[in-house]
């Protein structure tokens, strides 16, 4: 039977229903893979071989009672088929200790996805300055100066970490603010921190549309995730609202420019955060919104997943 390995957060701390990774788990399990459970503090290095402390894993589609574990056992990564590395942010240094790891295993032959060199070198936010001709304007920097007059420049902007996820840490910044000094003081740890600034996009109200892309592909179907009353964030976790959509033709084109990259460097499940005509974000460490497209279209975007990786 082949076998495949996850790296994510605690299993018992998911939310079923809505969680990408026990989504493809199950397709995984459905296609005869054994599973087994890591957490980043089980991987190891000894004498050059990538080990891992791991547990054998059985999940069902149960919001109550969706995992079951085995005993630990030490296992040299490089026996698995496929590493699944799907831990969320932030990518701190536990995480890139983590991809180290991950790539001696892949470097004796473990299918790893994403590959592990890729999500130390694409920062979430910052990837996005690869592909300036699907962006607003933007400004990456920890000049609290430079960011004082982009700010001037927009008259509206984003501000947010470059290390964040789900919302945390974002604020909307117009040049009248009475706190954006201290808003960018506490964001840029008084200049010692860098911070990404975005022209504010009127299109928001619409939508943060998260288009999940596999091998470079795009998934026909989006997810707009629409703010609550009130709130800037589009965040599912900050309260949005999930609605799906078929992609425009500038999301296609969007997916077109990125999509080519993203496989050349084995970034094979990738999700795309475009608001009204741009890109914001390329979200390559754990993307999620699978498990609603899946549940609104009548679709299996897992078993896309393993359709590619099976094909590779």
């Amino acid at each position: 039977m082949p076998q495949l390995g996850v790296v994510m957060d605690p299993i018992a701390g998911i939310k079923p229903a809505k969680d990408t990774t026990l989504a493809m788990l199950l397709e995984a399990q459905r296609r005869g893979y054994t599973l087994t459970y890591f957490e980043i503090p089980d991987l190891s290095l000894r004498d050059g071989q990538a080990l891992g402390r791991g547990r054998p894993l059985q999940v069902v589609d149960d919001a109550r009672s969706w995992f079951t574990l085995g005993d630990v056992r030490e296992v040299p990564l490089a026996e698995l088929d496929v590493i699944l590395m799907r831990k969320d942010p932030p990518v701190d240094a536990s995480f890139l200790y983590a991809t180290h790891v991950l790539s001696r295993a892949e470097a004796d032959g473990a299918n790893v996805v994403n590959r592990p060199g890729s999500l130390r070198d694409w920062n979430e936010k910052i990837a996005i300055s690869g592909f300036p001709q699907c962006t607003a304007p933007t400004l990456i920097s920890m000049r609290m100066a430079d960011i004082q007059a982009f700010i001037d420049a927009q008259d509206d902007a984003i501000l947010k970490p470059l290390d964040g996820m789900g919302g945390a840490g974002i604020f909307r910044v117009s040049t009248s603010d009475p706190n954006r000094g201290s808003i960018v003081e506490t964001l840029t740890d008084n200049g010692r921190r860098p911070v990404m600034a975005q022209r504010y996009i009127p299109a928001i109200t619409h939508g943060d549309k998260r288009i999940l892309m596999i091998d470079g592909e795009p998934v026909d179907v989006c997810l707009a995730r629409i703010p609550k009353s009130g709130e800037t964030r589009a965040n599912l976790a900050a309260g949005g609202r999930g609605e799906g959509r078929p992609l425009s033709d500038r999301d296609r084109w969007i997916a077109a420019e990125v999509g080519p990259t993203l496989r050349e460097h084995g970034l094979r499940f990738v999700g795309l955060d475009v608001i009204g005509d741009y890109l914001t974000e390329i979200n390559v460490t754990s993307p999620t919104c699978a498990r609603e497209l899946d549940a609104q279209f009548g679709i299996n975007i897992a078993g896309m997943l393993f359709d590619a990786i099976e094909s590779a």
